[in-house]
């Protein structure tokens, strides 16, 4: 290796472990997570799909307004998205950039990267209606930052970065709501409780991928309460906007069999620790009880009449997007604000922090 390879490396290594933030969560026996590695859909993606040919984007105001110096980044909320909190509280990086960004840097691998494309799901066919970058694409991906590991800080610190990182995966949301429900596109080949198998499926299949490629703190997240998302109520909640029980229910039906095949999965992968992450109930309890939480609307998106609005019908000419996006439950009518997220983030690192010592 030529000298000028060798400070590089070196004064690399050194900056990323002399300029990360205190961790605030802490492992048992005082230990911490080194990086951050991210997989999935709009709910963790920080600009995957900006140079993309797809309408699920959102580089563009009012998009990021709360971000710093307000600008859109393709975080598909006002402000941060649950990446940002997680890598925050755990101490590793203030934002964890996409894989796909011109700015990454070698540095910046060892802290974690994010494969995650807003509009992705288990199921292969839902990338594939909205041309965003699929599961399989992103674990290529993966396979392909372990190999820049390696290449630029060798084998053995490869290892422990993937061995020792927190690897989260949050899936599932596209399929049930849109591929599902809203296109109704699947429904000609499976009832809800295939689909649900089908997808478990799936979810499986990853994350024996991710524990066969080093990985092992594993986090996968449940559906959340799809029924009562803004765009789900304006399709499917008649002229009240009432929440889709039949929706709420097959999120419910995909949770259980994931929480069943994770659990298996975590007893049977050695030194594995796969943990289902339920989010369910505690978007719920926020969506029913806003005003404990600070918010005073639940029920629609800040952005623009918030019933339908997203992605590019989102944008900064519709002139009733809200003031007051703290107020609000949902960002657009897809997607939480900042707020909501924070207090997401916060709930789940109390509760499942300890689970992956």
């Amino acid at each position: 290796m030529e000298l000028w390879n060798v400070v590089f490396v070196c004064c690399v290594l050194c900056y990323s472990f002399c300029h990360t933030a205190e961790a605030i969560v802490k492992l048992r026996g005082n230990e911490t997570i080194p990086a951050l590695i991210l997989f999935g859909d709009s709910i963790v993606d920080t600009g995957s799909n900006n140079n993309l040919i797809t309408g699920l984007k959102c580089n563009f105001p009012p998009y990021g307004r709360d971000f710093e110096g307000g600008i859109p980044t393709g975080r598909f909320s006002n402000g941060k998205v649950p990446a940002d909190f997680v890598a925050e509280e755990l101490g590793i990086k203030e934002y964890i950039a996409p894989y796909t960004s011109p700015a990454l840097q070698p540095g910046d691998l060892l802290r974690g990267v994010n494969f995650a494309s807003g509009g992705t799901g288990y199921d292969p066919l839902t990338a594939q209606l909205v041309s965003v970058i699929p599961l399989s694409e992103q674990l290529e991906q993966f396979k392909e930052y372990i190999g820049k590991l390696k290449g630029n800080f060798g084998e053995a610190k490869t290892n422990f970065i993937l061995s020792k990182s927190l690897v989260l995966v949050v899936s599932s949301s596209n399929d049930i709501a849109n591929t599902y429900f809203a296109t109704g596109v699947r429904k000609l080949n499976y009832d809800v409780p295939n689909y649900t198998d089908m997808l478990v499926q799936q979810a499986s299949s990853f994350v024996k991928e991710l524990y066969g490629l080093g990985a092992r703190r594993i986090g996968v997240f449940g559906a959340p309460p799809l029924g009562c998302l803004p765009f789900v109520r304006a399709l499917f909640g008649g002229l009240r906007r009432l929440c889709s029980e039949e929706i709420n229910m097959a999120s419910k039906l995909f949770n259980s069999k994931l929480s069943s095949e994770l659990h298996k999965l975590n007893q049977s992968l050695p030194q594995a620790k796969v943990v289902y992450i339920h989010i369910y109930d505690s978007l719920l309890n926020i969506i029913q009880n806003p005003t404990k939480y600070g918010f005073e609307v639940a029920d629609k998106g800040c952005c623009g009449t918030g019933t339908v609005e997203a992605a590019f019908l989102c944008n900064m000419l519709d002139p009733t997007t809200c003031s007051d996006d703290s107020k609000y439950v949902f960002w657009d009518s897809y997607h939480p604000t900042q707020k909501t997220y924070q207090i997401l983030v916060g709930e789940i690192l109390n509760k499942y922090t300890s689970n992956f010592s």
